[in-house]
């Protein structure tokens, strides 16, 4: 198949770390895959070296970039793309009519409105697809196609001395940007009522400032360390005793895969993806939305008793490896594409 993958997001974010595995994924498996990207030197530096030839467009705002439009569908008319795979609202600002089949992939509860012109919707949980149906989308033009991450493994574990893990202490791991959604404000809380234990939060945003000021105000700031943005979160899990998402707003939720893939104990704040995914006491612990102290009981339980933590990171393995690893996505993508490419 001749597929364009169109990407406009920012330069570092779950959904756009995703599409640089699925682009290079898919080219490594066969398939001619088109990177359109909105102009980013260091993403574009990594589809090249996965073998790819990105093109790069402004993807401004649609109401002032009158550019971006024709030049997409110049490349994608060069291409010869079949489907043309536009990754969340600002790239489909943009998407221009042509021979392809336009899909949208959605990793949120987004406007749909903005989407109609669309052959074809993909949610990344089930959840999701069954938002789009009930707001009118039909059965037959909506697709649940999951994400994969990769496999940690045989990651090494992260060295844990510059983290300042001090003797005795577990070390708490949480992953994402620095974004009220992200509940991060709620786990310095938490954490305040967990004693014994160091958080390690990996990710930048505009939280950052804040969530530092909170943590010398509730007196956990000598134990939390604010690592900023990572690109080794295979090593970090593998580091960490235990993984938590905190998430107020979270559709999917690519870190609870991930902690899947390094076999490590989650818990969870419920928030739509997480509680979508983890099946609670088997393969994680899901506690209540924004409740510091719901989610301080879920740590302590889970660090009090090793022998389940083990058994819950060994069945989120076996999770990950049935349905959330390379393989397997790949070839749901690839039946989900064959379905809706043009015949003619």
């Amino acid at each position: 198949m001749r597929i364009a993958q169109v990407m406009a997001g920012a330069p570092d974010g779950g959904a756009e770390l995703f599409f640089e595995r699925l682009c290079a994924a898919q080219h490594a498996a066969g398939e001619t895959v088109l990177p359109v990207i909105r102009r980013e030197a260091r993403r574009a530096a990594r589809l090249r070296a996965a073998g790819l030839a990105p093109v790069q467009l402004a993807f401004g705002s649609p109401f002032v970039d009158v550019l971006t439009r024709p030049r997409l569908r110049r490349a994608l008319a060069a291409f010869a793309s079949e489907v043309a795979v536009y990754w969340m609202s600002r790239a489909n600002q943009h998407r221009p009519r042509g021979p392809w089949t336009s899909v949208a992939r959605l990793g949120g509860y987004y406007d749909l409105r903005h989407y109609r012109g669309c052959d074809h919707l993909v949610g990344n949980t089930h959840g999701l697809v069954r938002w789009m149906r009930e707001n009118g989308w039909p059965a037959a033009r909506t697709h649940y196609v999951p994400n994969f991450v990769e496999d940690f493994a045989a990651t090494p574990p992260a060295d844990r001395v510059p983290l300042a893990v001090p003797p005795g202490h577990r070390l708490l791991l949480a992953l994402g940007r620095l974004h009220r959604d992200k509940g991060f404000d709620t786990l310095l809380r938490a954490l305040a009522a967990v004693p014994g234990a160091t958080l390690a939060i990996a990710g930048s945003g505009p939280e950052g400032e804040a969530l530092a000021a909170l943590a010398r105000t509730l007196g956990v700031a000598d134990r939390v360390r604010f690592l900023g943005w990572r690109r080794d979160a295979g090593a970090l899990l593998k580091a960490a005793d235990l993984f938590v998402c905190s998430s107020r707003v979270e559709p999917l939720g690519n870190m609870v895969l991930e902690a899947w893939s390094a076999a490590r104990p989650i818990v969870a704040a419920a928030a739509a993806g997480p509680a979508e995914l983890i099946r609670h006491g088997e393969d994680g612990t899901v506690v209540a939305l924004d409740d510091a102290q719901a989610l301080a009981a879920g740590i302590d339980a889970v660090l009090g008793d090793p022998a389940h933590a083990s058994a819950m990171a060994a069945a989120g393995r076996r999770r990950y490896e049935g349905e959330f690893a390379k393989a397997a996505v790949l070839a749901r993508w690839r039946e989900f594409l064959q379905s809706v490419r043009p015949t003619g």
